[in-house]
């Protein structure tokens, strides 16, 4: 054999006696680690959390850059409470209106005095429509107002007795009339089919207030020179506060 050969043969041996040792180093940890991959392994950290004695707390954790991203929260303060708005004062209590008293206005009929021949002027009139009818009217000529109640009691010529109410005609309030004011009732005479009975002339007239036979209430209005024809049909209405509701019966 020849020296080349057995160098040769040498350097093969060295060569698998390195290998071997330098593997099983590497099997028991003991070998050098590459340089590169341990900073790629140590280069990845475990996310810290730190928390502030205020409360406060920060979370870092690497992003795919390899830069860490710091996120910190923070506990808001308290509003101060707002302060408590002033009580309104009460309002003033409003005086209490004075009481009406009656006045000559007539607006409360309690007040008012009674319509009699001694404070109105009251007259009588035929008229044209409707036939055989006398219109009575009476006007206040006094200085505060009256009232006329109920209806007229009429006295003509030689009547024994004062006519009857159309209790239909019988108004929802009393009639007041105000200084001035005038205030009618509707007479029917006579019918004027001819059905009545018992006719006569009469030419005088007397008219009683409040539904009473005191002269001292009553008022003689003139009649027409002729007179008038009434049987027993002669009828009166209540007072009215218009003309026409006292001629409609």
């Amino acid at each position: 054999m020849s020296a080349r050969t057995t160098r040769t043969r040498l350097l093969a041996a060295t060569a698998i006696t390195l290998a071997t040792l330098s593997l099983t180093a590497c099997n028991n940890g003991e070998g050098v680690q590459d340089e590169g991959a341990s900073f790629a392994a140590s280069s990845t950290p475990t996310p810290t959390a730190s928390t502030t004695s205020a409360g406060r707390t920060s979370e870092r954790a690497t992003t795919g850059g390899g830069q860490a991203d710091s996120v910190s929260s923070s506990k808001g303060s308290t509003g101060s409470t707002g302060s408590t708005g002033s009580t309104g004062a009460t309002g003033a209590t409003g005086s209490t209106g004075s009481k009406g008293t009656g006045t000559d206005s007539g607006t409360d009929s309690t007040l008012n005095v009674p319509c009699t021949g001694s404070n109105t002027k009251t007259t009588a009139t035929v008229v044209a429509r409707p036939l055989n009818h006398l219109l009575i009217t009476v006007t206040n000529t006094g200085s505060k107002s009256c009232d006329l109640t109920g209806y007229p009691m009429l006295r003509f010529t030689d009547a024994q007795s004062v006519p009857p109410v159309f209790e239909e005609s019988k108004p929802q309030a009393v009639v007041t009339l105000f200084p001035g004011e005038s205030g009618y009732a509707g007479v029917l005479l006579a019918a004027a089919d001819g059905s009545g009975s018992n006719g006569y002339t009469a030419k005088t007239l007397e008219v009683f207030f409040g539904n009473g036979s005191d002269s001292a209430k009553s008022a003689t209005p003139s009649l027409p020179a002729k007179g008038v024809y009434i049987d027993d049909k002669l009828t009166v209405t209540y007072w009215q506060q218009n003309m026409d509701d006292a001629l409609t019966w």
